[in-house]
């Protein structure tokens, strides 16, 4: 089965040409090859933009994946699917120049993805490493706070979970940072382990919001700050969610320091 999408500018470069033998020459900075897959930054047209081709993760990876209970990632579509469900969420993400799928056999399906590069922009991870040395004003720290907390709830009243959901997969444009908007639109990237269903399970609403509390531990967040972003996140006052969710709250925290232990190699600060 084949399916194609390129928008203009792609598909007048590459007339009469074979899409997947386009993106198999295209050169740029490469930030990941392994697993048969590779992502790399190329220009063309006097445009950036991001590439990420599969081509084909193997049977071994397929079968790992089954044996541990996870659907394996075969194709880029599934993260071209997850761009269209959060997008349709009313939530700012990647914008697709182009993707192609072909092939039946899931562990040989040649697939790529092309977005547009989301250039002058910064990670809140690399905000929260900025915070670190340097207090952020409190309006502004509650502000984005409040911004990226209305992004995790808007994803998961929408269906989606992330799976990989860290501070390092929000972007915010460098101009808006420089001037302290904390309501400035927030880019979700990264979201090809994104799953989409009518309602996200339990497991998969902690394993998302211990990340993001686990990603957030060492950028200065006081016992308040957190308190506040639990009750958005309910949408109830902290007291009511403290006692009405506290075997959620429970296992994220147990998920988020268990997360900080492994990666600092230390005990992790007792937040809740």
């Amino acid at each position: 089965m084949t399916e194609i999408f390129l928008r203009d500018e792609f598909a007048s470069a590459w007339h009469d040409r074979d899409p997947f033998e386009c993106v198999d020459a295209l050169e740029g900075e490469v930030f990941r090859a392994r697993e048969g897959r590779r992502t790399l930054r190329f220009a063309m047209g006097g445009k950036s933009f991001f590439l990420k081709y599969h081509r084909g993760v193997g049977w071994k990876e397929v079968l790992k994946n089954l044996i541990q209970l996870r659907l394996p990632i075969i194709s880029a579509l599934s993260e071209v699917r997850a761009i269209e469900a959060v997008a349709a969420a009313g939530l700012d993400t990647m914008t697709i120049a182009g993707y192609g799928q072909k092939g039946i056999n899931p562990a040989r399906i040649h697939s790529f993805l092309i977005t547009d590069d989301l250039a002058n922009t910064l990670s809140l991870e690399d905000a929260g490493l900025i915070w670190e040395k340097t207090p952020p004003d409190p309006v502004f720290k509650r502000a984005l706070m409040a911004n990226v907390v209305r992004v995790a709830r808007s994803m998961h009243e929408a269906g989606i979970n992330h799976r990989d959901f860290y501070l390092c997969h929000f972007l915010m444009d460098l101009a808006r940072w420089d001037i302290q908007d904390g309501d400035a639109p927030l880019y979700l990237i990264d979201l090809h382990r994104a799953q989409v269903r009518g309602e996200v399970p339990w497991r998969w609403l902690v394993k998302d919001v211990s990340g993001l509390f686990y990603s957030a531990m060492d950028i200065g967040l006081t016992a308040r700050d957190v308190l506040r972003c639990m009750a958005l996140y309910s949408g109830k006052s902290w007291r009511e969610t403290l006692r009405e969710d506290k075997r959620f709250w429970l296992a994220v925290r147990e998920r988020a320091e268990k997360l900080y232990r492994k990666d600092k190699q230390r005990e992790a600060p007792r937040w809740i």
